[in-house]
């Protein structure tokens, strides 16, 4: 039975134009893109037409494209970078929704000599910018904040932010990996150093990223080696991932409205039913400010590990929240950040969608869910709890 996939902000389907695109880098042009001679000299053409349309995708200029193993490096690189290109100034300025990649660096880098200060959101997973600005400093080497949240869509404003950023001459970078290919981005209208992205969320393969540089930021490498990637990082290009996003990009442009019209309007179809058909369920997250393809629903008194187990019995795929944090039976620290109550953020649900969804896959998840919570809940002693607290009050 086909898999009704609902978990592309784990990873998505690469494209079948994207497959077809990359199989002849590892066959038949498989010369090294540095090497002299033209058999290498045509792969290296290719990535740089793959350069040219990542860059179209985002509105930036090709040579400010870094091509990186996934997003997770190019998280790393901008942080480093920045600290290496400031090394008087040991504060760093974050929020704590961050995705792994970046939160966990945070911490590190908070353990080892600097200072971090992680900004708070409301309970609609809303930054609070006073606080952001008004721990801003003279020592403030970066400030690095995703653009749309992973687990709940929410979409931060992160141009108006890099816009004060940049008046006190900081730094400022973007964790943009679940918004590019999503909502349109336009560099050349914002002030953003560093934009951080990976292709396995956009219909490329994995293993592939980049990281936008723009023009005049002071960089200093992560990867130290050849003179790749124009000496901004080391090691021979993995040809056919670089020629795959390229293609990715290409699709998405194209694909753009689809996303913020047939999958936006599938994905409210979802929410609205589930929301309907099942009491004491909520969604976690501003919803006038969120990617088009994603909802956290939260479903109280019930585990979210036992609805997806149950999901998975329809072979429907959905994710309680980071597929990097997916190991762990705490709660998301995205809904503990947002202080979503324990019997909720137990019971929260990401439903994100793609391209490839159908209006029938969501018509079987809004048939099959309602049941399974509804089965969980009379074995919950929490919910047991609650209808006894309401026949007393009753």
């Amino acid at each position: 039975m086909k898999p009704i996939y609902l978990d592309n902000n784990a990873t998505t389907q690469v494209a079948p134009e994207v497959v077809e695109e990359m199989l002849p880098y590892y066959s038949t042009f498989y010369g090294n893109p540095s090497s002299m001679h033209t058999f290498g000299g045509n792969v290296g053409k290719k990535i740089r037409e793959a350069r040219a349309k990542l860059a179209e995708l985002i509105g930036a200029q090709p040579e400010e494209i870094v091509f990186t193993s996934c997003g997770t490096e190019s998280d790393s690189t901008a942080i480093w970078a920045a600290l290496r290109a400031n090394p008087d100034k040991r504060h760093v300025l974050t929020s704590h929704v961050e995705h792994p990649a970046v939160k966990n660096l945070a911490e590190y880098l908070g353990r080892n000599g600097y200072r971090v200060t992680f900004v708070p959101v409301d309970n609609q997973g809303r930054l609070d910018l006073d606080h952001l600005y008004s721990h801003l400093s003279d020592d403030t080497a970066i400030v690095s904040l995703m653009w749309a949240n992973n687990e709940t869509g929410v979409v931060f404003p992160v141009e108006e932010v890099a816009k004060r950023v940049h008046k006190r001459g900081i730094v400022f970078h973007t964790d943009a990996v679940q918004i590019v290919g999503k909502l349109p981005i336009n560099m050349a209208d914002n002030t953003i150093d560093m934009l951080s992205l990976s292709g396995h969320k956009l219909h490329a393969p994995k293993g592939i990223g980049a990281l936008y540089i723009r023009k005049g930021t002071k960089f200093a490498p992560f990867l130290m080696g050849g003179h790749q990637e124009n000496g901004r990082r080391g090691g021979t290009e993995n040809v056919a991932a670089i020629v795959g996003l390229g293609k990715a990009a290409e699709l998405a442009v194209a694909r753009m409205d689809d996303e913020n019209t047939r999958v936006k309007a599938l994905r409210d179809k979802l929410e609205t039913s589930l929301l309907s058909a099942i009491p004491n369920s909520m969604v976690n997250g501003d919803v006038a400010s969120r990617l088009p393809n994603t909802t956290s629903i939260a479903f109280e008194f019930v585990e979210g590990e036992s609805i997806l187990l149950m999901l998975d019995e329809y072979n429907i795929c959905a994710s309680s929240g980071s597929a990097c944090t997916s190991g762990s039976l705490e709660p998301s620290h995205v809904l503990r950040a947002m202080q979503v109550p324990f019997t909720a953020a137990h019971g929260s649900i990401r439903f994100s969608l793609s391209v490839y969804n159908a209006e029938d896959e969501v018509n079987q998840v809004i048939e099959r869910l309602p049941p399974i919570i509804d089965r969980l809940r009379k074995m919950s002693p929490f919910w047991a709890e609650k209808e006894r607290s309401c026949q007393t009050n009753a």
